[in-house]
């Protein structure tokens, strides 16, 4: 930690927070939610030391970056935005990008739309952005909540979750960090009935600390969004429908950038929400995709919960970058 920088920019028209460490081609850490850049405390310092200049950003909406209001502020383009404004800050023309979750997303987009910025993608437990191109995914959801909860429809409407999750911070990260975790099937969650309130529908939990978070890095993400709020979070699921219309211009489109993966065999993002072949999506954007590893034992939070294995393929994966002459 001791070698960590907090800086603070103004980019895209936000201002954004981000931790930097180490020397070398750049590598950027983008977080999905509910997180911030202290998600990836386990990768930073290991990037750090073996040669790369790592950048870990709150992402928009999150942490001690801005968080607009509208959720019309969470697009592609302004996320795009924001990581291309990012490398005009940081004096670089590219960089590998290392994504999880929304962040990966987000990363995925940047390398379709400007991959003259983008050295490599690196995504975490997200393939691709979940399409349907007949349906805007918010009324796919919609039309899903009508038998079950599903937090994204709980999400969508403005006002009753931000209440609900700005209230009980440390319940709901507490909760929800268990229940996408290993330790939980989180589509159990989908066994309540419409109408039930996410607090309600998470799981208790046990005590901490567990084996991958303690009480004080708990803390950290509690401190940060009971200072913030949800709502930044909550628009990147109220901004899905908008994201859909963006992406539209490119269905079919394939990005030459090289790209990994790494998932974990207890993800519920890859059981519930890509379909019966979720790399085959990744692949279809990406025909470059080099290798995929998978990591037993974790769920959607795994560069948290293994981190010694999530860094060793992360270190292989840039060495490869690395000696096939990527820089």
């Amino acid at each position: 930690m001791a070698n960590w920088q907090h800086r603070y920019a103004r980019i895209n028209g936000i201002d954004m927070h981000y931790v930097e460490q180490g020397q070398g081609p750049l590598v950027v850490l983008c977080h999905g939610f509910p997180h911030l850049w202290f998600s990836w405390h386990h990768q930073i310092p290991a990037l750090a030391a073996d040669g790369w200049r790592v950048v870990a950003p709150d992402m928009r909406g999150m942490g001690q970056t801005s968080a607009p209001v509208a959720a019309d502020a969470y697009g592609v383009d302004a996320l795009c935005g924001d990581l291309a404004g990012l490398l005009d800050h940081l004096g670089e023309k590219s960089a590998i990008f290392i994504g999880l979750d929304f962040g990966a997303f987000a990363i995925y987009d940047l390398a379709q739309r400007h991959p003259d910025r983008v050295r490599a993608v690196i995504g975490l437990e997200n393939p691709a952005a979940p399409h349907n191109p007949d349906m805007p995914p918010l009324a796919e959801y919609a039309q899903m909540a009508q038998n079950h909860f599903v937090h994204i429809e709980y999400f969508r409407p403005v006002g009753p979750a931000d209440a609900d999750l700005n209230a009980r911070p440390r319940e709901f990260l507490r909760k929800v960090f268990y229940a996408l975790s290993g330790a939980y099937h989180y589509l159990d969650v989908w066994k309540h009935p419409p109408g039930t309130t996410y607090l309600d529908a998470l799981p208790e939990t046990p005590p901490l600390p567990w084996p991958w978070l303690s009480e004080l890095e708990l803390e950290f993400f509690v401190a940060e969004y009971a200072r913030s709020g949800f709502t930044g979070g909550l628009n990147y699921y109220r901004s899905m429908d908008l994201k859909w219309r963006q992406r539209k211009p490119y269905e079919g489109y394939q990005s030459a950038v090289p790209a990994f993966f790494i998932g974990s065999e207890l993800d519920c993002d890859l059981e519930g929400f890509h379909g019966p072949d979720p790399i085959s999506l990744m692949r279809a954007q990406f025909p470059d995709l080099r290798e995929v590893a998978m990591i037993a034992g974790a769920g959607h939070l795994v560069q948290m919960e293994k981190p010694v294995e999530v860094n060793a393929h992360l270190l292989r994966f840039l060495a490869t970058l690395r000696q096939g002459g990527r820089f």
